[in-house]
């Protein structure tokens, strides 16, 4: 049921943001997804959080559902199935979109060209910390996902 995906899709994403937000606490990486999208859209960095996260949840019920239409499509689901999802999405999104591609065309984000007088709002984020915890964070998310569409079944 559809109704799954949108449950499991509201409570990965809490999940994959508040690993990532522990992460970035922590010190492991710089990346903050929400505050990078809302940056996107703001130089306010208050408003630019709040922005951020409502996307994030957004864009986290929006992955959910392309996840569910494809558990449609191959006629399964489930904990397993969800978090292998959830690791293509983070190999992608954290090495191919947040290491290479955003830092090219995010508007407010330093890259390694950057010149000392510069003053972005963000640093590019940090590679090998940032990568694990992206990992850690999608395939706890795509697990999630995966295991309430499969209950709700």
């Amino acid at each position: 049921m559809i109704w799954g995906a949108i449950l499991g899709g509201l409570a990965g994403t809490i999940v994959l943001t508040t690993i990532l937000r522990a992460a970035s606490e922590l010190g492991l990486t710089r990346m903050d997804i929400p505050f990078l999208l809302g940056t996107a859209v703001t130089a306010d960095r208050v408003r630019a959080k709040a922005i951020g996260y409502a996307l994030h949840f957004v864009f986290g019920l929006l992955f959910a559902l392309a996840y569910y239409a494809i558990f449609r499509v191959i006629g399964h689901s489930g904990f397993l199935l969800g978090a292998g999802f959830g690791l293509v999405h983070a190999l992608f999104a954290g090495s191919a979109l947040v290491n290479i591609l955003l830092p090219v065309v995010h508007p407010r984000m330093g890259t390694a060209f950057d010149a000392a007088g510069s003053t972005p709002l963000l640093e590019p984020p940090g590679f090998l910390q940032t990568m694990l915890a992206t990992v850690l964070a999608h395939v706890a998310y795509g697990a999630i996902v995966g295991g309430f569409v499969s209950l709700a079944s």
